[in-house]
């Protein structure tokens, strides 16, 4: 599952160091609730599905004065070692330099999200 994800975090990363304007992701719901947490977040222009490869999401980076909107995604937790959080450590972990993903049962949210939720899930990644 968290496979899916690392390479979206790689292709991600990778499409912004060349400077791309638009990369291709292989469809799955678990990346289109990522994805929709980045638009949301204001870390991508969009993201829709591919009109040449219907099977593929095109994704639109986003740049502010030549500079990637995302400097780094780190993936936390990883099949052989799951990493959770509880909303206490939330509130240690948190600033605002940066953005958690978190899984929980109310699915893929962000950190500010776990706190107005008051909830605590898996630690899947930090974007800054």
């Amino acid at each position: 599952m968290n496979h899916l994800l690392w390479n979206l975090y790689t292709r991600i990363k990778n499409g912004q160091l060349a400077k791309k304007i638009k990369i291709l992701q292989p469809k799955t719901k678990l990346c289109e609730k990522f994805l929709n947490i980045l638009w949301k977040e204001g870390y991508i222009t969009s993201f829709n599905v591919s009109k040449e490869k219907p099977e593929m999401f095109e994704i639109i980076l986003k740049y502010n004065r030549g500079e990637p909107a995302i400097k780094n995604i780190v993936a936390i937790s990883k099949p052989s070692k799951r990493i959770y959080v509880k909303v206490k450590d939330l509130w240690k972990l948190s600033t605002g330099l940066h953005m958690l993903i978190i899984s929980t049962t109310s699915g893929l949210i962000t950190d500010q999200e776990c706190k107005k939720l008051h909830l605590g899930g898996e630690l899947f990644c930090i974007i800054s």
